[in-house]
């Protein structure tokens, strides 16, 4: 199985809007964290809190134009670079065929009883290798 990009269609809500009609800044990087499930089910199945193996080691975004409400977004979310422990995932919000904000997220395989870093198995990288972007 490969896919090239994950998407997720998120319906805006009327209280995620600002002041100036906009979505809310602090909104996006939430719509991202949504976007990447499909990434976390790839090292936890299923989800399971007391088993993750997943830290955020480095957020960025870049707000391109004003994302509305009243009218559904797109999230797209790839692998854009794969380390021995870690991995770049970017990821883009469409709205109207409008791309609106993109993110890169840095994203460590990572044991919480140790609190270290962990290499990942050749068989994630090759799984995470597959979902490569546009």
């Amino acid at each position: 199985m490969s896919e090239r990009y994950f998407t997720r269609t998120i319906q805006p809500r009327f209280n995620e809007t600002d002041g100036l009609g906009h979505i809310n800044n602090t909104v996006i990087p939430v719509w991202f964290e949504a976007g990447r499930e499909p990434i976390f089910a790839i090292f936890n199945p299923g989800l399971n809190l007391e088993r993750w193996n997943l830290i955020v080691a480095g957020f960025t975004i870049a707000y391109l134009i004003p994302t509305h409400y009243g009218s559904d977004v797109e999230i797209k979310t790839w692998v854009s670079r794969v380390g021995n422990s870690s991995f770049e995932l970017t990821q883009q919000c469409w709205q109207g065929g409008q791309k609106t904000a993109e993110a890169q997220t840095t994203l460590v395989h990572f044991d919480y009883a140790i609190n270290k870093s962990q290499p990942m198995g050749d068989s994630l990288k090759q799984r995470l290798s597959q979902i490569t972007g546009e």
